[in-house]
């Protein structure tokens, strides 16, 4: 038995022994009673945990994230590395001079009012003002619920309503290539439409775009953290909130996942010694966002409680000023783990296919790179196992786990990747192949609906903010004692997990199940195709045909048609005329989120001629008209 399925097994026939081991590496005020106490008769449905990870615990996130380190005498170690292409800056913070910087910031809540249990709404950029303020909250018990710079202003007043925040924390502005966003100005709008106001703002003002602030109620960032009278930490219970998160739902209002904060720290502490293998003070570069779980968990948490430095990059993986900007950020900060999305990948690859800019870089400290945020294709991970001779682990998780659920730990015996796959079960979970109408687990090899059988591990979200009902509802009800993950994918015989699509990602074709991702993964196979989104549109005679869009790499001198051609061919070659694919269609890029996510939903919406809402979460708008007038040309 491989030793990774070795750990799993043991961590679920006995997690008090294996989380234990993990959670003694960590500082608790007072220790638990129980890792888990699985014996509560209480529910998700009456609005309370049926099982608690730590129970009896106290402890606190940003302890363990500075203040362990520097007792341990590694306050001078670098803890964060600042790189701002689009604002030409650079910055290093040793641990030392982080914890004093937010110290102060927790300070500035206190004196604001803010305790133990408020919520403290965080709307920034990436710069490390947000990563302080997020270690702020987590220092003096209040929760955080961080949303992405630049939202809309009425998406961010949803948010600010749901978590009735008694201080903002936000900066003038964000700085994108070629422009400034007036983070200010939205978030002033915000304001005006929200019923559940916030005592105060603390504003961090960007010398790209100074504005004047409202008396009273706001307060300068660069004034009033400076004199702050630095806070301790507080003490917290191990299922005390450390965050609220939310995630796009089927509602108007987005789903907020809560995190509590015992299980949480010890599992994060767990991946980055067993699935990422670094050791203290190694550089872990997770090229995300600190609005998305993934920049939660690994730009923010994990790095610092695990003792290494972070990276936070203010720019773009192609544009700031080229596709060489990754490989200089691994040579400047010595990264030995880089951590992004399949997205990114693509667009260096589309922009330098045989990546001559890597050759202008010593990468030689990056040891593994990690995939995650949707599916990584076969063709772009042999593509980046190639260039740069190193490991590629794709790996999946969601917003709700907080960590992966699969992938394959660096730290056990060499385990082979299987371009497609998203690795093998990571310990802590029991996943399930269900079928979709009965619930039954499938057979090996067979395409269902994955779920994980409950408890979930630690650091899982345990339920819904002020919404229990909905928590059980979206997740608990459709298969009983399991969590419903809404992805549809397959185990092999070996124990690797290939996630093919969302569950709606499933295409019913005339009575034939087609998923999205093996089509993707046909087209992506072109030499002339740097990424492509397959969607079901909607058909009279079959219920649903698959419809694609493919994006070419720069250069590519065949014609459209004939790659055209070609694409359907290929799909027709391998999946046979049950697929009846005949409609292909190029164009200059693809609808996706900031976080690297194709809109395939919207996507289908536009094809199908049918009324959408702008997601609030899309990277550019602009791209859904571009879109539309694609397709109306090319079906004339």
């Amino acid at each position: 038995m491989h030793k990774q399925d070795v750990w799993r097994e043991q961590s679920l026939k006995n997690p008090e022994e294996f989380w234990g081991a993990y959670a003694d590496g960590l500082h608790w005020y007072k220790r638990w009673d129980k890792v888990l106490d699985n014996n509560s008769t209480e529910d998700a449905l009456t609005g309370k945990r049926s099982y608690t990870w730590f129970a009896g615990g106290e402890c606190n996130t940003c302890h363990n994230a500075l203040d362990r380190h520097i007792q341990e005498g590694n306050g001078d170690q670098v803890a964060l590395y600042y790189d701002s292409p689009v604002t030409d800056s650079k910055r290093q913070y040793t641990y030392n001079e982080l914890h004093q910087e937010v110290s102060r910031v927790a300070g500035v809540l206190q004196s604001m009012g803010v305790e133990k249990g408020d919520r403290v709404v965080i709307y920034m950029p990436m710069i490390p003002q947000g990563v302080m303020a997020m270690l702020a909250c987590a220092r003096i018990g209040a929760v955080h619920s961080v949303v992405f710079g630049g939202f809309a202003a009425d998406q961010l007043a949803k948010r600010i309503d749901h978590a009735r925040p008694k201080v903002i924390i936000s900066a003038s502005c964000g700085v994108e290539p070629g422009r400034i966003v007036d983070y200010y100005s939205l978030l002033i709008r915000a304001l005006e439409q929200v019923e559940s106001k916030p005592e105060h703002c603390l504003i961090y003002m960007r010398e790209q775009h100074e504005v004047t602030l409202q008396q009273g109620r706001d307060y300068l960032w660069q004034e009033v953290v400076p004199n702050a009278r630095p806070a301790v930490c507080v003490p917290v219970e191990s299922q005390h909130p450390l965050y609220i998160l939310y995630t796009s739902g089927t509602t108007g209002m987005p789903k907020g996942v809560v995190r509590d904060t015992g299980g949480h720290m010890v599992a994060l502490y767990f991946t980055m010694q067993q699935l990422y293998m670094l050791d203290p003070g190694d550089t872990f570069w997770s090229a995300s966002d600190i609005g998305w779980v993934v920049g939660h968990s690994y730009i923010v948490y994990a790095p610092l409680i695990y003792g290494c430095a972070s990276v936070l990059y203010e720019g773009k993986p192609v544009g700031t000023p080229d596709a060489g900007a990754f490989w200089r950020v691994i040579e400047e900060c010595r990264v030995k783990v880089l951590f992004t999305a399949p997205t990114t990948i693509r667009a260096i690859k589309r922009e330098d296919q045989h990546a001559e800019l890597l050759r202008k870089y010593d990468i030689s400290s990056l040891q593994a790179m990690f995939l995650a945020g949707e599916r990584a294709d076969p063709d772009t991970v042999v593509w980046a196992q190639q260039r740069l001779g190193i490991p590629v682990i794709d790996h999946w998780w969601q917003t709700e786990t907080g960590w992966a659920i699969a992938g394959n730990c660096r730290a056990t015996e060499a385990s082979p990747v299987v371009p497609g796959s998203a690795g093998k079960i990571m310990p802590g979970y029991q996943v399930d192949i269900l079928d979709e109408k009965t619930g039954q687990p499938q057979e090996q090899g067979t395409l269902g609906e994955v779920a994980i059988k409950l408890p979930l591990p630690p650091g899982n979200l345990y339920t819904l903010w002020r919404d229990n009902a909905r928590f059980h509802k979206s997740y608990m009800e459709t298969f009983p004692g399991y969590y419903r993950t809404g992805d549809a994918g397959m185990v092999d015989a070996n124990g690797y997990i290939s996630i093919m699509a969302r569950n709606d990602g499933i295409i019913n074709v005339a009575g034939h199940r087609l998923t999205t991702g093996g089509l993707e993964e046909v087209l992506a196979g072109m030499p002339e195709v740097a990424e492509c989104a397959v969607i079901g549109a909607k058909d009279t005679l079959k219920g649903h045909v698959p419809l694609g869009l493919i994006v070419l790499k720069k250069g590519i001198t065949t014609s459209h048609e004939e790659i055209v051609q070609q694409g359907i061919a290929r799909v027709r070659e391998l999946f046979g005329p049950v697929a009846a694919f005949r409609r292909l269609y190029v164009v200059e890029r693809l609808p996706k989120t900031r976080s690297g996510k194709i809109l395939r939903a919207t996507i289908a919406s536009i094809v199908d001629g049918e009324a959408y809402d702008i997601p609030p979460t899309i990277d550019d708008p602009e791209i859904l008209e571009e879109i539309t007038n694609s397709l109306n040309q090319a079906t004339g």
